[in-house]
C-alpha cells in the first residue's frame, strides 16, 4: 500500500485534496459500504551524543590517517591539502607528489565544516564556535583559540535546539514502524474522504548547511568557490548564515574580531578578488569593498530568484552557479527553477549586469585558470569551457566519471573534490587533461 505525503504548498495541498476524492469517488461506485486498508507509517528521529566542550577539545590532535567518507571543502596550503570531512573533522593530504598523494592523518573536531589556513594556524568552525588550531607538528596539534558563538545561526530542522554547553559528537538514529488502519467511507450520494491524518509520512531528521573561497599567499591557504572562510592578506572573513565577520589575524595564533556586517539571510559562500568580497546567497550577489580592512562597506548586488549560490570573478565579470531543487520549491514558497550559471558584467561595481545565463544540470563549485572556466555540475560531471568570450562559452570537456563539488585550479592542475573522493588533474594541456590521481571515499 502506497504511503501518501501531505503537501505542504496550500495549491499543491488543495490539488492533492481533489486528487483524493476523485480517486474515492471513482472506487466509490465499485465497492460498497465502508473500505478499510492498511498503511505502514515509519517514524525517524535522530538523538545527539553530548561530550563536555573540555572532553571534546582534549580530544583535538593529530590522529592517524583516516579513510575519506563524505568529502567537503577543501584548502590548499603549500604541498599540503586539507579536506573536511562533514561534520567530522580534517583529513590532511601530503600533496608534494601530486601523482601520488599520501593521506597523513586527520584533525577530529566535531561539527567541522569549514577551514582555512594561515602562518600554520588551521581556522575551524566547530558548530557555533571558531577555533584556532596549531599545526605547525601536524602528528601533535594544539588548539590555541577558541572564538566563541561565531556561527550563532546554526540551525537544525524539526525544531531541534542543541545545548549550547556541550558539543555534540555524533547522532543515534533511531526508527520506529507502526501499521496503521485507514478508512475510505461512503456517504449518502456516494463520495468518500480519505482520512488524511492517518496515511501521512512522518519523519524528523537533523541537517547542517555545508560550504568555500579563494585568496593565496605564501602564509595564507587557497580555498575551493563554495567556502564560508577565506583570507584576503592580514584578513580572515567568515560568513554565517546572515553575517559577515572580519578577524584581525596579523597574529595568526590570536584572531581578534573586528566587525560583524549584517548581510540579510540565507549567506552561503564568499569569494575575494584583490580588494574586494563577493558573497553568494540564495537570493543573490554581493559586493563589498575592503579598503578598509576592518570594516567591509558595501558596493552592490545582484538578484536571482531563489538558488544554491556560490560565485567567482575575474577584473570584468562574476560568475554564479545556480543550483536548483529539482521538484521542490527551493525556499519562501519560490517553484522549481532550472539550474544554470549566470555571468555577470561587474564593470560597474555599484550595479552589476546579467550579460547571459548557460542551462545546467547540478551546478556548485567553480574556478577560472585563465581563460578556462571549470565547473562542477554534479551529475553532470567537471566542465571544462573557454570562457574567452563570456557571450559564447565554448565547452571543451566534460570529464563526467566523477560527481564534483568544489574545483581549484592551480598550476596547472585542478585539484576537484567529489562525491567519489579527491581527484587531481593535469591541465598542462587544456586539450589533453590527465588524471593524475585518485584518493577514493570508503563506504
Amino acid at each position: 500500500m502506497s504511503v501518501f505525503i501531505k503537501p505542504k504548498n496550500t495549491v499543491m495541498n488543495k490539488l492533492f485534496r481533489l486528487f483524493s476524492m476523485l480517486l474515492v469517488l471513482s472506487m466509490a461506485f465499485l465497492l460498497p459500504g465502508c473500505i478499510k486498508d492498511k498503511v505502514t507509517t515509519t517514524l525517524v528521529a535522530y538523538e545527539p551524543v553530548y561530550k563536555t566542550k573540555a572532553e571534546v577539545l582534549q580530544l583535538i590532535r593529530g590522529n592517524a590517517a583516516a579513510p575519506l567518507r563524505q568529502t567537503g571543502k577543501i584548502a590548499l596550503y603549500g604541498n599540503y591539502i586539507f579536506i573536511n570531512e562533514v561534520n567530522k573533522g580534517v583529513h590532511i593530504i601530503d600533496n608534494s607528489n601530486p601523482a601520488a598523494p599520501i593521506n597523513t592523518g586527520f584533525i577530529n573536531i566535531p561539527g567541522n565544516i569549514d577551514i582555512a589556513i594561515r602562518n600554520n594556524m588551521l581556522y575551524a568552525d566547530m558548530y557555533t564556535d571558531m577555533l584556532t588550531i596549531d599545526i605547525d607538528n601536524m602528528s601533535n596539534v594544539t588548539v590555541r583559540k577558541i572564538n566563541y558563538n561565531i556561527f550563532p545561526e546554526r540551525i537544525y530542522s524539526g525544531g531541534f535546539v542543541a545545548d549550547s554547553s556541550r558539543y555534540i559528537v555524533d547522532w543515534v538514529r533511531h526508527e520506529a514502524t507502526e501499521e496503521r488502519e485507514i478508512k475510505q467511507v461512503r456517504d449518502n450520494i456516494g463520495i468518500g474522504m480519505w482520512m488524511e491524518g492517518d496515511a501521512l509520512s512522518q519523519s524528523g531528521t537533523f541537517s547542517n548547511a555545508p560550504t568555500a573561497a579563494n585568496s593565496g599567499t605564501k602564509s595564507n591557504s587557497i580555498g575551493g568557490s563554495m567556502a564560508r572562510f577565506t583570507l584576503v592578506n592580514n584578513y580572515l572573513y567568515t560568513v554565517g548564515r546572515s553575517s559577515l565577520s572580519a578577524f584581525d589575524v596579523s597574529n595568526a595564533a590570536d584572531p581578534a574580531l573586528q566587525t560583524v556586517t549584517p548581510l540579510g539571510w540565507d549567506i552561503e559562500t564568499v569569494y575575494p578578488l584583490h580588494n574586494k568580497l563577493f558573497i553568494g546567497s540564495r537570493t543573490g550577489m554581493f559586493i563589498y569593498s575592503i579598503d578598509n580592512p576592518a570594516v567591509p562597506a558595501h558596493l552592490g548586488s545582484f538578484s536571482h530568484a531563489c538558488f544554491d549560490d556560490p560565485v567567482i570573478a575575474n577584473e570584468d565579470y562574476a560568475f554564479v552557479t545556480l543550483k536548483a531543487t529539482t521538484g521542490v520549491s527551493n525556499c519562501w514558497g519560490v517553484a522549481p527553477q532550472q539550474s544554470q550559471m549566470d555571468i555577470i558584467d561587474i564593470n560597474n561595481l555599484n550595479n552589476p549586469v546579467l550579460v547571459k545565463t548557460y542551462n545546467m544540470e547540478e551546478p556548485m563549485g567553480l574556478s577560472l585558470a585563465g581563460d578556462n572556466l571549470f565547473v562542477c555540475d554534479g551529475k553532470g560531471g567537471l566542465k571544462i569551457f573557454n570562457a574567452a568570450d563570456v557571450n559564447n562559452l565554448q565547452l571543451l570537456r566534460t570529464i563526467n566519471d566523477i560527481n564534483p563539488f568544489d574545483v581549484i585550479t592551480y598550476d596547472n592542475r585542478a585539484l576537484v573534490v567529489a562525491k567519489e573522493g579527491f581527484v587531481q588533474y593535469d591541465c598542462s594541456n587544456i586539450n589533453n587533461i590527465r588524471k593524475l590521481s585518485t584518493i577514493t571515499v570508503e563506504k
